[in-house]
């Protein structure tokens, strides 16, 4: 049987060259969009030879196909165009590419998910402290996964300390993954996994994700936190999602307004556009602030600070005397280290926080405090209840 399809039509074609166009497509069409352009319409009759619609969703099809062109739609408008076919779950198609929809697979209990419009901007932070706050009154387990994440899914359900993560490392394991500093900042258990590539809509070529969600099950937990890696989005249906992003990040470039259509909130977490947001969808943007948080107290002591972006230092009780941003940056973070004089060493739980900084401050003599990045926001808790309690519902 056909498949249908919903064609997207110009006005810069004329309607006889469109009609033959649409009657060589190997579909049926069943209903044409005009997107723009009048240089070649003429009168209110296109003869088009199918129903013009005014929405991707007016008709019941399998795929939307594209025959418009510049310079009605450019590079950008199309990837919204194809951004909105996939966030309705229909492949985009046009006369040399294609994009499918990521497939995602269903977990079978309530579950949101954290997924972000890029690296460090604050994503693993925003998943943690919504894990936190369901944990509250809710059996929670976070299903983190990344590019440094293990072989085979790893339960971790108590607090790995220094010593353990210093283990790891020597052993030959990443020993910052999302899911340690999950279950060692935030408290919750955490299962990680790994991903390998990552698509224009951001699905992984490879990952253990679905085995990963499975783990966690057999723990009975109330509600799964998913927590994505960079753009790529956990490969399973959630109840809803949380989207990350910053100053950093246009929210219309590339398939991003995928992202942010298939996002039931969207949390700022320093400088976003928010004007593109609004001109892709009506969701909620709230604003957050990231400040870091010891895990031991630093007690006034001279204390060299690691963290991978801004984060700010001025509210920590200590004499800061150095701040590195560096931690992403191997090279760059070995040679300051050499001229770092600290009691305490305070680091963010990510790149190279144990291999390079524990392992430099140890050697040393000096104490190291790990670093969690508080999510400070006004609304954010509130809109988190809110969505855990659809998620259960549903």
């Amino acid at each position: 049987m056909s498949q249908r399809a919903l064609v997207l039509i110009d006005g810069e074609h004329y309607a006889p060259v469109v009609r033959d166009a649409l009657e060589a497509l190997p579909y049926e069409v069943v209903g044409a969009l005009l997107v723009g352009g009048t240089e070649k319409l003429r009168g209110d009759d296109h003869g088009y030879g199918v129903p013009l619609v005014d929405a991707l969703d007016a008709v019941e099809v399998d795929l939307v196909f594209d025959l418009s062109d510049e310079p009605v739609l450019g590079p950008r408008e199309r990837m919204l165009w194809a951004s909105r076919a996939l966030a309705l779950g229909l492949p985009y198609l046009g006369a040399d590419f294609r994009f499918d929809p990521p497939p995602l697979e269903p977990v079978g209990t309530p579950s949101l998910a954290v997924i972000g419009l890029g690296k460090r901007i604050g994503k693993t932070a925003v998943a943690g402290h919504v894990a936190r706050v369901l944990a509250r009154d809710r059996r929670v387990v976070v299903v983190a996964m990344g590019r440094g994440g293990p072989a085979e899914p790893e339960l971790v359900e108590t607090p790995p300390t220094l010593d353990d993560l210093l283990a790891l490392s020597r052993s030959g394991r990443h020993a910052a993954s999302d899911h340690l500093e999950a279950a060692a900042l935030a408290g919750v258990p955490a299962v990680g996994c790994r991903r390998a590539g990552g698509g224009l809509a951001g699905a992984p070529f490879r990952s253990n994700v679905l085995e990963g969600a499975k783990l966690a099950v057999q723990l009975e937990p109330e509600l799964l936190v998913f927590d994505g890696s960079g753009a790529a989005v956990p490969p399973v249906e959630t109840d809803a999602r949380i989207l990350v992003t910053n100053a950093g990040h246009d929210a219309r470039a590339g398939l991003n307004a995928y992202r942010v259509l298939v996002s039931d909130l969207v949390v700022d977490t320093g400088g976003a556009d928010r004007d593109a947001i609004r001109s892709i969808s009506d969701v909620r943007v709230v604003a957050a602030e990231l400040r870091l948080r010891p895990a031991e107290p630093l007690r006034g002591r001279r204390t060299a600070v690691f963290t991978t972006g801004p984060a700010p230092t001025d509210e920590l009780d200590a004499e800061i005397v150095h701040v590195s941003r560096n931690l992403a940056r191997r090279e760059a973070l070995q040679e300051e280290l050499e001229h770092v004089d600290a009691e305490v060493y305070l680091v963010e739980l990510k790149a190279a926080a144990v291999d390079v900084v524990a392992e430099a401050a140890l050697a040393r003599g000096a104490e190291v405090v790990l670093a969690a990045n508080d999510v400070v926001s006004d609304e954010l808790d509130e809109c988190v209840l809110t969505l855990a309690k659809q998620a259960v519902r549903a």
